[in-house]
């Protein structure tokens, strides 16, 4: 295991596409064993703690006939990638035949050299567990068919799109969110069966074995109540016991949980350390910082076990999403809160196309070299040592003058460690000039002159500290403006 701070940074790599780009450079196959030591260099050296990668795990040829099979995949397999051809459909890694890795990745070896590696650099590995369903190849399909939800000849003819007629002629349920139709190129496993979640524990301990966390998929879909909603049956909490055995065996062992519809907090009573925060994604999106700033005003500990991210795999490419200037607006707010920070691979060079995951291909985008240097610049500030020890709090905005309602518009963030030094990320989250006060939580304010100089500019600006103590900090600033401050003592007092 590797230590990690309090609110570490994760770089998310697809290792199929990734593997596919390096053997075209390579002009031969490309195995885990070619990702080397200058690409870790430089993940390391921006700062990241973790490295998650994404579909390593063995795949089967059901799903992946099933993915070149489906015309409505296909349609959004050719707006990712137009020049698509039946190689680059290699079915989704979410349909797992196995807690192997693929042999085409470099087999089981070649992961553990790379842990090794990352290791060395000082970065931990995660990697995927995929709770809720298997493969319709899966062994146990064969070995253990009461593993899975099956259904009834009546429950086919009623729902075609969420059951399968097996080859014996009996009937398994494709694994399904209960807001969606099924997913044709799995099948749903059945927490139900004290026997499933025997062998599903044996499962997590395996890979737990071989990396130093774990991104539980879709996590929320196993919870007692859910599966009861979903299936009509109620098995027992898998969680609690799941993670409190894996964190008993290996000390120090990351759960993060992709999770939705207001149910982060209670996988985080169950041992989970972070939770996908959606909810703080979608009011960016929306655009309003007042609701923004309600999100985060929540319990403090729910702040530090989330896992914040402005892109992911799932989601629409943070560039796709947000012009230019509210996507840095809205980076700013999200990768300076606390928790875990989670950057996507071609996020910071402003990919747009999001990739299904059944591709192993990826089409080659242009760089956007200032969103590029926004990047750098940010994650510079991510590797100050209050932003990943320190102490954080969600300041308030004041009206700047009696009917000036853009103080509304803002929403402040400090940071403090225990060495004096601190930190303000402010950002005007509008599309128009604001203006606010601010009250600084600093005890040592009055008596001298500030600096406080602009971590993501070459701006610096100097204030005395009894008018900083008093009346505040004043805040002007363009439609999604932004400033992160660092405050040190200047020279002479006040």
């Amino acid at each position: 295991m590797v230590a990690i701070s309090q609110n570490p940074a994760l770089y998310q790599i697809n290792a199929r596409t990734r593997l596919n780009g390096l053997s075209r450079d390579l002009h031969r196959a490309a195995t885990l064993d070619d990702l080397d030591g200058a690409e870790l260099d430089r993940i390391a050296a921006q700062g990241f703690e973790l490295v998650y990668l994404l579909g390593v795990w063995k795949t089967g040829e059901a799903g992946r006939a099933v993915s070149r099979e489906n015309p409505g995949w296909r349609e959004e397999f050719l707006r990712a990638l137009p020049d698509l051809t039946e190689e680059d459909i290699c079915g989704s890694c979410f349909a797992v035949t196995g807690y192997e890795v693929a042999p085409a990745l470099g087999g089981d070896d070649a992961l553990a050299r790379l842990r090794t590696r990352l290791h060395q650099k000082g970065l931990g590995l995660i990697l995927d567990f995929v709770p809720n369903h298997t493969a319709p190849d899966h062994p146990w399909v064969i070995e253990h068919p009461d593993y899975y939800v099956s259904g009834t000849q009546a429950d086919l003819a009623r729902q075609p799109q969420n059951y399968l007629r097996m080859a014996d002629g009996s009937v398994l349920a494709y694994g399904r969110d209960p807001y969606f139709d099924g997913w044709p190129d799995t099948l749903q496993l059945d927490y139900a069966n004290p026997a499933l979640r025997t062998a599903m524990l044996s499962e997590l301990a395996h890979v737990a074995e071989r990396c130093d966390g774990v991104r539980c998929d879709m996590a929320m879909l196993i919870l007692p109540d859910v599966f009861e909603w979903t299936w009509g049956k109620t098995p027992e909490p898998f969680w609690p016991d799941a993670v409190a055995r894996i964190k008993g065996e290996h000390p120090g062992f990351l759960f993060m949980a992709e999770v939705y519809w207001g149910r982060e907090w209670d996988l985080q009573q169950q041992g989970f350390d972070y939770t996908y925060d959606k909810r703080l994604y979608d009011r960016l999106v929306e655009g309003d910082a007042r609701k923004v700033r309600d999100h985060l005003g929540a319990d403090g500990e729910f702040q530090q076990r989330s896992a914040r991210f402005l892109e992911n795999h799932d989601e629409p490419r943070a560039a796709a999403t947000f012009a230019p200037d509210t996507h840095r607006a809205a980076a700013v707010v999200t990768f300076l809160c606390p928790g875990l920070r989670f950057f996507h691979e071609g996020q910071s060079e402003g990919a747009k196309v999001r990739l299904p995951m059944h591709l192993c291909r990826r089409p080659i985008e242009p760089v956007d070299e200032e969103l590029s240097g926004f990047y750098r610049s940010l994650l510079a500030c991510l590797r100050n040592r209050a932003v990943r020890q320190g102490e954080w709090q969600l300041l308030e905005a004041r009206p700047a003058w009696d009917g000036n309602w853009t103080g509304d518009c803002f929403v402040v963030q400090s940071w403090e460690d225990g060495e004096g030094d601190r930190l303000v990320a402010a950002v005007n989250f509008a599309d128009h000039q604001s203006q606010c006060y601010v009250s600084l939580p600093f005890a040592d304010l009055a008596g001298r002159r500030w600096v406080l100089a602009d971590l993501l500019s070459e701006t610096s600006y100097e204030r005395e500290g009894d008018m900083l103590a008093t009346r505040g900090l004043y805040l002007d600033m363009p439609a999604w403006g932004y400033h992160v401050f660092r405050l040190a003592r200047g020279a002479g007092r006040a």
